[in-house]
């Protein structure tokens, strides 16, 4: 309230310090009241309170039928008038105006006498003065009959004139004790305010978790004002289950008084245009790097005090200073845990260097590092031109072969660009086979580098819509870099070991390979054959045609035999011209017809033309002792009874056959 608007806010506070201060506890504690007074500085003010003490004066006059006739009007410390409550004509102003300008220069009663109409009448101005200083402040103007003047209405006005006088100095003190109430209950309840500050501030910091802080400052708020209604929208990473805490809203309308809290980090405030019935508050939440959040607080009185909204600011604002301090403390905490889920993952996938373990062990990580409901790993196929599902939880997805370019993963694999979607039902322009098989709302993806090259996408998913957060999305794109390394490390073993067991010339496995996966297949199968290849004559060739054709020959016999075995068969170079295939979990006679198969192709398709003798053994798990060495020997023997009896021929173990003829 201004100190145009009504006296006492600013006089009576002054006063009620000088009183106060000069006056003896001993007497009477009411007495500094009634030597409470108006000053010089506060007349400009002092109309409305002049105007009010005249009304409730002139009602306590009804009661003297002898002034019925008079007319009565009251003035201001410069003498215009403030306030009449008779009917009068209006040229009586200047009369009454020139009355008070006379006793303002005298400080006494004056009249002025006027015949009007052929009557006499008397305009008389009484000064009402103040108590300390005698100083005029207002005046009472009367207008009565000459005749009545005479007969005593000056003395009559005059008493009347210290009523009035009485009648304001009572409003006057009344006003200046509400004032004093109104002060001292304001005082009260901005203690009570800070003293609630100080808890709530104090709670709040006390509390570490961020759910925890909303909670307290929600709490905190519905309980000093129960009427309202309190809502608060967080931006999109923050999730709650507290029923008040909702996310931001995608859009807002311009002239929202969240939208505008939000955007310009200031208190917002909005009355309703349907009969102004309630107020809308929007209080942001934010701290030194940003505005989190914005509370929609809706209050049934539009009257809402300057001072309660002064103290939702400053809780607001504590709750954001708290809020980010708790966020920090989390994010601390999360890259902590990151770190080291990020070295766990990395121990644990160079313990390995076996393709298949370490996507098996990146799977598993990756699932409970992201408490996500399904993980897909999908690896680039050359051979097949697709990505295979390597590693999946749903299992009808499992070793599926994705074309490039197809579906999320495959998208994800063309653009090499990370993704994130929360919500895939609303907002997805690319089908996901893993996301509608799973009915999965969230997911996160990554390509998966290995030496620079996209060689595959992770995919994390959650049924839950707005699932994953931009940390838990960079948070992934770190792990791939790891699990990249690991698989780039894994290549890398593979292909050393690759070319460890090969020959360079034709590409076969090294003779060491053959034995050590015969001696393994020996400890798990029942049986398998041994065919031993040979070139005849393979010196004539290289002597007739020279070395560089004979290599030719000799790569082109070893595609031959490659062509010819099964996937899982076994083929290597075991020296100079002689080459080797073992067939696991076959006996003899169908080696017989692979032999004979690479027999006839080799004399067919070699250019120039060249032939092979081929000896065949077998091991069984009925044989007493079984052993790589007496196998090579045996078919061994048998091609070199193939190469005495005429070459171009197949020859098995003799001492199979008699073996079959003595057990048919």
């Amino acid at each position: 309230m201004s100190e145009q608007e009504a006296y006492g806010h600013k006089g009576s506070q002054v006063l009620v310090q000088d009183t106060m201060l000069t006056k003896d506890d001993s007497e009477d504690p009411t007495a500094w009241l009634r030597d409470t007074d108006i000053v010089s500085y506060d007349f400009p003010y002092a109309a409305d309170l002049i105007a009010d003490s005249f009304n409730e004066w002139f009602k306590g006059q009804a009661a003297l039928p002898f002034t019925e006739s008079w007319s009565w009007c009251v003035l201001n410390y410069e003498g215009k008038r403030v306030h009449y409550l008779t009917k009068s004509p209006e040229h009586w102003n200047s009369y009454w105006e020139d009355a008070a300008g006379l006793s303002l220069l005298s400080r006494k009663s004056y009249n002025l006498e006027l015949v009007e109409d052929g009557k006499s009448i008397t305009f008389l101005s009484v000064p009402i003065l103040t108590r300390s200083k005698g100083d005029v402040f207002a005046l009472l103007g009367c207008a009565m009959s000459t005749e009545q003047y005479e007969k005593g209405g000056r003395e009559i006005a005059e008493a009347m004139a210290l009523h009035y006088k009485t009648c304001f100095y009572r409003t006057f003190e009344h006003v200046f004790v509400s004032d004093l109430a109104s002060v001292h209950q304001n005082a009260e309840r901005e203690s009570v305010r800070h003293s609630v500050l100080f808890q709530i501030v104090q709670r709040m910091h006390d509390n570490i978790d961020v759910d925890s802080v909303l909670i307290e400052v929600i709490e905190s708020i519905c309980a000093m004002y129960p009427g309202a209604r309190l809502v608060l929208f967080m931006s999109q990473d923050h999730r709650s289950a507290h029923p008040q805490v909702k996310p931001l809203p995608p859009r807002w309308e311009s002239n929202d008084v969240c939208a505008r809290a939000f955007k310009d980090g200031r208190v917002a405030i909005q009355t309703s245009n349907v009969d102004n019935r309630y107020l809308e508050i929007g209080l942001p939440l934010g701290g030194k790097q940003g505005v989190y959040g914005v509370f929609h607080m809706v209050i049934f009185n539009p009257d809402f005090p300057d001072v309660d909204l002064r103290f939702l600011t400053m809780v607001a604002d504590t709750a954001g200073t708290a809020f980010e301090n708790a966020k920090l403390y989390e994010r601390s905490n999360q890259l902590i845990r990151e770190l080291r889920m990020s070295n766990e993952l990395t121990q644990r996938l160079n313990q390995s260097l076996r393709l298949g373990e370490i996507f098996q062990f990146a799977f598993e990580e990756l699932l409970e590092m992201f408490q996500a409901d399904y993980c897909c790993i999908l690896h680039l196929d050359e051979e097949k031109g697709g990505l295979e599902a390597i590693a999946c939880n749903y299992p009808a997805l499992l070793n599926e072969m994705i074309d490039i370019g197809q579906g999320i993963g495959g998208r994800v694999y063309s653009t090499g660009e990370p993704l994130i979607l929360s919500d895939y039902l609303q907002h997805s322009e690319t089908a996901s086979k893993l996301m509608d098989a799973t009915k999965s709302q969230s997911i996160i993806a990554t390509p998966l580098s290995v030496g620079g090259e996209v060689r595959g996408a992770i995919m994390l998913t959650h049924r839950d819509a707005h699932f994953f957060s931009y940390d838990n999305y960079r948070l992934l794109q770190a792990m791939a870099g790891h699990i990249g390394l690991a698989v780039g490390n894994a290549r890398l073993h593979a292909e050393v070991r690759r070319l460890a067991n090969r020959d360079s010339l034709t590409g076969l496995y090294a003779r060491h390979y053959l034995d050590e996966e015969i001696k393994n297949r020996q400890g798990t199968d029942f049986c398998g054959s041994l065919i031993v290849v040979d070139i005849d004559q393979f010196k004539l060739v290289n002597d007739t045609y020279g070395h560089q054709k004979g290599d030719k020959i000799l790569k082109q016999v070893s595609d031959i035999v490659k062509s010819s075995i099964r996937r899982g068969d076994i083929a290597a170079r075991w020296g100079g011209e002689e080459l080797a295939v073992y067939l696991p979990q076959l006996g003899v006679q169908q080696a017989a017809f692979v032999a004979e198969r690479i027999r006839t192709r080799v004399q067919e398709e070699t250019e120039p033309h060249v032939t092979v003798s081929c000896g065949i053994a077998e091991w069984s798990w009925t044989d007493e002792r079984v052993s790589v060495e007496s196998l090579f020997y045996r078919a061994d023997m048998a091609l070199y009874e193939a190469k005495n009896n005429g070459r171009n021929r197949v020859v098995i173990d003799s001492k199979q056959t008699e073996s079959r003829v003595e057990n048919p």
